[in-house]
C-alpha cells in the first residue's frame, strides 16, 4: 500500500491528496460468524469533486457531468468496499476503485466523423437491388401462367 502521505494517483496528470479523502469504516453486512458481526471492515471513501483543489476547471466540469449520477448533492463521490475481511485491504480496494472511476470519467471520447459511402459502393448497392427486384418479378410472372 502507498504511504498515508502520498497522493492517490489517478493518471499521469492527476493525483488526489489523501487529505481530500474522507475514509470511514463500518460493519460489513451479510451472513457470517462472530468476527463479521463485531469488526468494522467495510470501508467507505468519499472525495468531494466540487471542492477539490487539485482539479483544473475543465477536469472538474468533465467529472461533474460524467459522474453526475454517482455524486451526492454536495458533490461527493462515494466508493465502498467490503470484499475482504481486512479493513486495510478494503481501503486499498476502495481507493483503487475511486481512482479507476475518476480515470475513466476523464477520458475524452473521440468525436465520430460522418462518412459517406463511395460512389462505386452506392452504384453497386443499387445494381444489386435492381437485380434482386428483377429476379422477384420474374418469379411472379411464372406464377401468373
Amino acid at each position: 500500500m502507498e504511504s498515508e502521505n502520498s497522493p492517490l494517483t489517478v493518471n499521469r496528470l492527476l493525483a488526489i491528496p489523501r487529505a481530500e479523502l474522507v475514509v470511514r469504516a463500518s460493519r460489513s453486512g451479510g451472513p457470517g460468524g462472530q468476527h463479521v458481526n463485531t469488526s468494522s471492515t467495510r470501508v467507505e471513501v468519499l472525495w468531494n469533486v466540487r471542492e477539490s483543489a487539485t482539479l483544473f476547471d475543465d477536469q472538474r466540469v468533465m467529472l461533474l457531468t460524467a459522474l453526475s449520477s454517482k455524486l451526492s448533492e454536495a458533490g461527493d463521490l462515494r466508493v465502498v468496499a467490503s470484499d475482504t475481511r481486512s479493513q486495510l485491504r478494503n481501503r486499498v480496494l476502495a481507493e483503487k476503485r475511486l481512482a479507476e472511476i475518476v480515470r475513466r470519467a476523464l477520458i475524452v471520447k473521440k468525436a465520430r466523423k460522418k462518412t459517406r459511402p463511395t460512389k462505386s459502393a452506392v452504384e453497386r448497392r443499387l445494381a444489386e437491388k435492381k437485380l434482386r427486384a428483377r429476379r422477384k418479378s420474374e418469379r411472379r410472372a411464372d406464377r401468373d401462367d
